[in-house]
């Protein structure tokens, strides 16, 4: 879709820009009440800064809570500072909002997930690189037509 209009990534650079609006609030005022987040991320994104050993023990993705204790929250535009307690070590991160896969509150049964997206130049490769694998399981969602409007309530607990 070279001329077409982007809607998926034009919503998800939505998405982390409401997770940058809470953190940044967060950063100001602290967590409001029972708020607290988990925070999956791709530990294998480029810009993300965190100690070597951290990296090896979480090679593809980790789940970072912030809730009791957290230190030196800043947010900029492209991501955030955070110090968190990993076995009784404080441990500094900086992670780009692109590196985040799921952002979710429990305490209001609110989340979000970033799908990747594939370009249709990347996409020929990708399947390419399918014959090569095991088989994918099935999602247990039904395929959605195109245009169709989805309710942010299937997401909900």
């Amino acid at each position: 879709m070279a001329h077409g209009i982007d809607y998926g990534n034009l919503m998800h650079g939505a998405m982390r820009g409401l997770i940058r609006d809470v953190l940044a609030g967060v950063q100001a005022r602290g967590l409001p009440g029972e708020h607290h987040f988990f925070i999956t991320l791709n530990t294998r994104h480029p810009d993300i800064a965190m100690a070597d050993w951290l990296r090896d023990r979480y090679p593809e993705e980790i789940t970072i809570v912030i809730q009791n204790w957290f230190e030196n929250l800043a947010v900029d535009d492209d991501g955030f500072a955070i110090t968190l307690n990993f076995g009784n070590q404080p441990e500094p991160l900086y992670v780009p909002f692109d590196a985040i896969s799921t952002f979710v509150d429990p305490s209001v049964e609110f989340g979000l997930k970033f799908e990747t997206h594939v370009s249709e130049d990347d996409e020929e490769d990708d399947l390419d690189d399918l014959d090569d694998e095991a088989p994918m399981e099935e999602a247990e969602t039904e395929p959605r037509k195109p245009g169709e409007v989805v309710s942010l309530d299937q997401f909900r607990k």
